[in-house]
């Protein structure tokens, strides 16, 4: 007599963008875009450099809480797949050109242009590489330059809250804010090189 094997929970996306697609994790990943609104409208505004550190910390910790719901509970879809590294770079390279325009922060317009740049290449290059049936999915490298960068920007919103930058030690800590920045920086360039030679292999494959 033939027995039934017990159904696994597959990580595979949903191909459709039906009703599967409104789940939590993408919910969580909606909410991460308006905290994202909400952190350039604060970046923007002046004054609440601390209550924007606090939106960014949360908005970035939403990022590895809808990916470990979606792969746990097998709720991984198309729109999920879409949507969870646009609001990524959505909100890493808004934060970097908001903080751009502002005096004191840090970032320099070559950081903002090796950031965008990165991510424009990269994601480019997935596209095609994904059109053409291979897997290009993200690489711990692309993880640790994610982390490397929240923590940059985290430190770029604190230097310019009065409390630091009136304080005894503010030199130090634009320091250590700098060499932050500077191992974002690093680690951007760094991951994109590393995804580079990656998708160079998978196009010799043929």
């Amino acid at each position: 007599m033939a027995t039934t094997k017990p159904e696994k929970t597959s990580t595979a996306p949903d191909n459709h963008l039906g009703r599967n697609s409104l789940n939590w994790p993408n919910a969580i990943t909606m909410s991460r875009l308006i905290l994202a609104i909400v952190l350039f409208a604060l970046i923007d505004y002046r004054g609440y450099w601390k209550t924007s550190v606090v939106v960014f910390v949360i908005a970035a910790a939403t990022d590895a809480l809808d990916g470990f719901i979606a792969r746990r509970y097998g709720m991984v879809t198309v729109l999920g797949r879409i949507l969870d590294p646009f609001v990524d770079k959505f909100i890493i390279c808004g934060a970097f050109i908001f903080l751009l325009a502002k005096t004191g922060s840090g970032i320099n317009a070559w950081m903002v242009m090796i950031v965008i740049g990165r991510e424009m290449f990269v994601t480019g290059l997935r596209g095609f590489l994904e059109q053409q049936g291979k897997d290009f999915s993200a690489a711990w490298s692309g993880k640790i330059k994610m982390a490397l960068q929240c923590v940059a920007v985290a430190a770029s919103l604190m230097s310019l809250a009065p409390e630091i930058t009136e304080s005894p030690s503010a030199d130090q800590f634009f320091l250590l804010r700098d060499i932050l920045l500077w191992g974002a920086i690093i680690s951007t360039v760094w991951s994109g090189l590393i995804y580079i030679v990656r998708g160079a292999k998978l196009l010799r494959q043929g």
